[in-house]
């Protein structure tokens, strides 16, 4: 029954009061007691407009909005389905000699034969920047896109020639890049496990397309991800590209310019190594050329080697990763251990209570015994 009609049994002090109440809902702008008992939600704001809910009010809604963000997620993915190309380029012998190279590479890393900006270290990866390096992430004086800056000439090794010779060249061969594109050449080696967190190439520091090649195992590049940390977790991509061991892949127009990439630590379950080959644009900004230039003759100090080429247990990639920062966390005392040590000291102060009640009438201290 309607809570507005009145049933013509009830008493008159009932009916009297019903009147009253419509009287006091319509002084508060409200004709129905539904809508005064929506008003007054924890959701409802301050300025009497209702603030999202959490959850959507019926399944039909949710179900309506599942679709719409399905038909988008999809839209998407096709954008990046066809903005990028994949050919499969080195065969097994191929891979083998450039591994080779590849390994050769990361031991002189070790060794410290490079300059100072060739290499760069991160928990279960490292890069190698050959022709052109730059500056990303917690290196940038200013965080944000757009602030990376090419390191001044010489800061960082040559291209090597087996890079021209055994990746270059075929790839000018198949048609893939035009001859003299290419003038950076990077290295980034993954342990099982390592990952590379969601960005876009810097569009003021490099010209399209991205070029990439995989070796040593099969993994996959994964669109328009979040990445989260402590433990490292990362939601749902738009769109995930298998990535096999020989195989070029080339980002161009949306892939490359308005999603983001990222490869995850799932997709590393052994040891892979991808070569990324770019071409800088004339225009890209540099550091600051008035410093003092590191001289070629200056190397780091040897480095002590501390890799493992050794195959992850089968569900590692899928555990959480504990880096550094993980580590230090973990060291702080915990909830349950804060709580435990207060419990602690309410039981010392209760003793401390306790041994202010044992005094006799003199005000003498009455020694008390432990069990």
């Amino acid at each position: 029954m309607p809570l507005a009609c009145a049933s013509p049994t009830r008493p008159d002090s009932t009916a009297g009061a019903e009147p009253r109440a419509e009287a006091k809902m319509a002084a508060g702008g409200f004709s129905d007691l539904r809508e005064k008992l929506q008003s007054m939600s924890p959701h409802a704001a301050s300025d009497g407009k209702t603030r999202k809910r959490r959850h959507r009010d019926s399944d039909s809604d949710e179900c309506e909005h599942s679709d719409d963000s399905a038909e988008l997620r999809e839209r998407e993915a096709e954008r990046v389905r066809s903005s990028v190309l994949q050919r499969s380029v080195f065969g097994p012998h191929e891979c083998v000699r450039i591994e080779q190279r590849i390994d050769e590479v990361v031991a002189s890393g070790e060794a410290g034969l490079y300059r100072e900006h060739t290499v760069d270290r991160a928990p279960l990866r490292n890069k190698y920047f050959f022709g052109e390096g730059y500056t990303y992430g917690a290196q940038l004086e200013k965080r944000g896109p757009g602030q990376e800056r090419l390191y001044r000439k010489g800061e960082v090794d040559e291209i090597p020639e087996w890079v021209h010779e055994l990746v270059i060249r075929p790839l000018v061969s198949a048609g893939l890049i035009p001859d003299g594109f290419v003038d950076s050449a990077v290295i980034n080696d993954y342990q099982p496990g390592g990952c590379i967190v969601s960005h876009v190439d810097p569009l003021h520091i490099f010209a399209r397309p991205i070029v990439s090649v995989s070796f040593f195992s099969d993994s996959a590049l994964c669109f328009g991800c979040r990445f989260q940390f402590k433990p490292i977790r990362v939601s749902e991509p738009v769109f995930v590209l298998p990535v096999r061991r020989g195989s070029v892949t080339v980002l161009s127009g949306y892939a490359a310019d308005d999603i983001t990439h990222c490869i995850r630590p799932q997709d590393i379950k052994e040891r892979r190594a991808v070569i990324i080959l770019r071409k800088t644009r004339p225009d890209a900004p540099r550091l600051d050329a008035d410093g003092p230039l590191n001289s070629p003759s200056q190397r780091p100090a040897p480095l002590k080697a501390k890799r493992s080429h050794r195959k992850a247990a089968p569900d590692a990639a899928h555990r959480p990763r504990v880096l550094e920062m993980d580590k230090e966390e973990n060291r702080r005392p915990s909830v349950s251990q804060l709580r435990r040590r207060s419990g602690e000291n309410y039981w010392r102060r209760e003793r401390g209570a306790e041994h202010g009640r044992h005094r006799d009438s003199s005000g003498r201290k009455v020694k008390m015994r432990r069990h």
